[in-house]
């Protein structure tokens, strides 16, 4: 038959279409702590990434499991740095 007029098409008030970031699960959170500082991270639902707001660093969160190499940081920078030199 066809499977595929169920009812998926409830849009979430984002409206970022068929892939909305799966946030971590809770308990998962409670134990996560950055990697480089080992403190805890603060999770940012409208990025979905866990932020580190002492290092300035983000780690994406991909389907719900942080990514949390370093590599995979980015930086924040919620204060543009003194020398400008990341401009938009």
């Amino acid at each position: 038959g066809p499977a595929h007029g169920r009812h998926c098409h409830r849009q979430r008030e984002q409206g970022s279409g068929s892939a909305r970031p799966q946030p971590p699960e809770p308990s998962l959170l409670r134990f996560l702590v950055c990697p480089l500082s080992k403190r805890p991270l603060r999770y940012e639902e409208a990025t979905n990434e866990l932020i580190n707001e002492e290092l300035g660093i983000a780690y994406p969160i991909i389907d719900g499991i942080p990514n949390m190499v370093p590599e995979a940081a980015r930086m924040t920078h919620k204060k543009p740095p003194a020398e400008g030199s990341e401009q938009p």
